[in-house]
This record gives C-alpha cells, sequence and structure tokens, in this order.
C-alpha cells in the first residue's frame, strides 16, 4: 500500500526553506573613536530595519551582530578571526583605517565579504582583494581635493601638514603633499603627534617659529580639538583645516566656541540626498542626527543586500555580481572599480561656526 504524505509535510518539503542572514558589525564602539562606531551602528541598524520591513533579503531577514575593535589594529584581527570562527559570511566594518587593513587580509583568507563605511586609507583596498568593498572615498582621492582646495585658496600663505601617525593620518596628508608638489609648491613644515597626545605647546612653538599661517591637521576629534583651543589660548592666528575624522559635534564639545572657523573636508552631505529622505526621517525620530557616517553605513548594509539579492550567499559570487552594475543606496548609486573602489566619490568643504558646520564648496 502506497504511503499517503500529509499534505502539510507535503508542503514543508516542497517549499524553500528561509533562514536569517548574519551580518558582522565590526568597528570602534568604546575608546576615544567610540563615536564612529556609533555613527556606525545607528546607520547599520536603522538599514536593518528597513530591509525587513521591507521583506529582507529574497525573503530572509537580517541578524546583526556587533563585534567592538576599539579601533586597535591587534583587536581587529582577533574580530575578524571570531566572525571567521562563526561562519558569517558578510561583514559592514570596520571603522578606523589601521583596523581595518590587518582585518581585511584575514576576510581575504576566509573568502568573507567586508564593506567598510569609513576607512579611507588606499592600502586597504590596493591588493585588489575581491570580497573588500567601501561605501565612501580613498584618502588620495580626497587628499587631492584637500590639496587643490588649499591651493586655490592659501598658495601664498605659509602651511603647515601634520599628522597623527595613524594609517588614515598619515595616509591623507601624503596624498596633500603629493598634490602640492605636482603643482610645484612645498608646504613649510611638516610634523606629527601620537594620538592619545594632550599638549601640544611644542607643535604650537613650530608653528610660530616659522610664520605657519595655515595648518592642516589630520587627527581625530580629540587632538585636533585640544590643538585648536591651545592655539586660541596662546593667541595664535592659524586657520585649521582638519580632515573628515572631526566631521562629527565631538569636536565641537572639545573646543566649543574655539572651533568657530575651523575648515574641514568631508564626502558631499548625503543628507541633501533625496535617495535618503526615508532614512534621514526614521533616524531622526529615534532621536539621532545621522551626521558623518551613518548614512555611509546605512548604504554599506544596503550593498551587501543587493550582493546578496543577485547572486545568493556565497561571498565571491556576490562580490563579482557587484561589478555588474551601479548598487542603489540612501548615498546615491554607487558604481565600483575592480579593487572595490566607488568610481566618482565626492567631496567638500564645511566650515564650523556655533556649534554647527555648513557646506562651504570647494
Amino acid at each position: 500500500m502506497k504511503k499517503i504524505i500529509p499534505a502539510l509535510l507535503l508542503l514543508l518539503a516542497t517549499s524553500p526553506a528561509y533562514a536569517d542572514i548574519t551580518v558582522g558589525v565590526a568597528g570602534s564602539f568604546s575608546g576615544e573613536n567610540a563615536f564612529l562606531g556609533e555613527q556606525l551602528k545607528h546607520g547599520v541598524t536603522q538599514a536593518a530595519s528597513d530591509i525587513n520591513a521591507a521583506g529582507g533579503i529574497n525573503g530572509e531577514k537580517i541578524i546583526l551582530q556587533f563585534a567592538d575593535d576599539a579601533c586597535d589594529p591587534k583587536q581587529a584581527v582577533t574580530v575578524a578571526n571570531k566572525m571567521a570562527s562563526q561562519g558569517i559570511k558578510f561583514v559592514v566594518g570596520h571603522a578606523c583605517s589601521g583596523a581595518s587593513i590587518p582585518a581585511s587580509k584575514v576576510y581575504n583568507e576566509e573568502q568573507i565579504f567586508m564593506v567598510t563605511p569609513i576607512s579611507s586609507n588606499p592600502a586597504l583596498t590596493d591588493p585588489g582583494f575581491k570580497t573588500i568593498f567601501r561605501t565612501y572615498g580613498r584618502d588620495d582621492q580626497q587628499g587631492a581635493f584637500i590639496g587643490d582646495y588649499m591651493l586655490k585658496h592659501y598658495r601664498d600663505k605659509k602651511i603647515a601638514l601634520v599628522n597623527d601617525k595613524s594609517a588614515w593620518g598619515r595616509g591623507i596628508v601624503d596624498q596633500i603633499q603629493s598634490s602640492f608638489a605636482k603643482a610645484g609648491f612645498h608646504e613649510t613644515l611638516f610634523e606629527s603627534f601620537n594620538q592619545g597626545d594632550r599638549d601640544f605647546s611644542s607643535l604650537i612653538t613650530k608653528f610660530k617659529q616659522n610664520g605657519i599661517q595655515v595648518a592642516f591637521v589630520a587627527g581625530y576629534s580629540t587632538e585636533t580639538g585640544l590643538v585648536v583651543r591651545q592655539l586660541k589660548a596662546q593667541k595664535a592666528d592659524i586657520q585649521i583645516i582638519g580632515g573628515d575624522a572631526i566631521f562629527t559635534n565631538q569636536f565641537w564639545s572639545v573646543t566649543g566656541e574655539d572651533g568657530d572657523g575651523v575648515l574641514m573636508s568631508c564626502g558631499a552631505d548625503p543628507r541633501k540626498l533625496p535617495e535618503a529622505k526615508s532614512a534621514l526621517e526614521e533616524l531622526r525620530k529615534s532621536g539621532f542626527e545621522p551626521e558623518g557616517y551613518t548614512l555611509n553605513a546605512y548604504a554599506a548594509l544596503q550593498v551587501v543586500a543587493e550582493a546578496i539579492k543577485r547572486a545568493g550567499q556565497n561571498p565571491t559570487k556576490a562580490a563579482d555580481a557587484l561589478r555588474d552594475k551601479p548598487v542603489p543606496t540612501v548615498i546615491g548609486n554607487i558604481l565600483y572599480d575592480t579593487k572595490g573602489d566607488m568610481t566618482k566619490p565626492a567631496f567638500s568643504m564645511y566650515q564650523w561656526h556655533k556649534g554647527t558646520y555648513s557646506e562651504i564648496g570647494n
């Protein structure tokens, strides 16, 4: 006698199985650069909520698993290895370039898909690892923009280039210096300091001795903010320009009114884009202003979702599929080159005034 399979069992046998998709989120959720982790967390969390509310990825829901590297290279490698041991195939992160670069080597070996919304050092993608991407421009692209801006507005001034010895800090001043050299211009002073320094009196003395009028300071918000405060305390009238690491209200919390007039470079503000309207509204409803890299983090999860949607959960196939055509995100359509870099990142200059910053163009 032929065995009759109950209708429910038949349905289960012939229906596709759905399971959650775990995406690792690695970043600086503690330490001095925790503000970067906060932006990353809010952006990715909102993106996951919105993607899941719209039906998930091919019907499967996203589950986020967070891991803190404190922007420390060794911790970043530990985090990456832990992600690999847990079978996680897709990661959004890390934040600091100094953490992303060593972690990317693990992800490459383990064939894990990684997209960072913050790390900008060219060394991250120059090796050509197949599964490594960004949703932010490279330092050489931004450095060229800053160099051109400074030559356009301050070529007749004595300029200092200063960095915090981090992968990001040194990388971006090297690119500015290269832009200067191509134009036949040379900075008056090239200096560095250590992350965590609090006394910048010796640096300011060198500024004065060399008659510096404009200084680009490639440091994070605390150190750059302290440079600004100590310059004001010594009544040194020097125009400070910072990078995207001070594109956060934490910078103003350090400087107070001393930060008035400080310039900074960052990607063109995605909050002005129509594609970001819905995400922007939801983030603000939660009480968080999506400044800095928040929307780049949101976009990073969109990149992951689109890659899986196109090619499934095999990281290398998903990576290949991203290069077929532009990826729609809240920061606009992203077209990737063979290295995993955005082909047309946009940058702009901003100025701090009374606790807020506004775009001033280029």
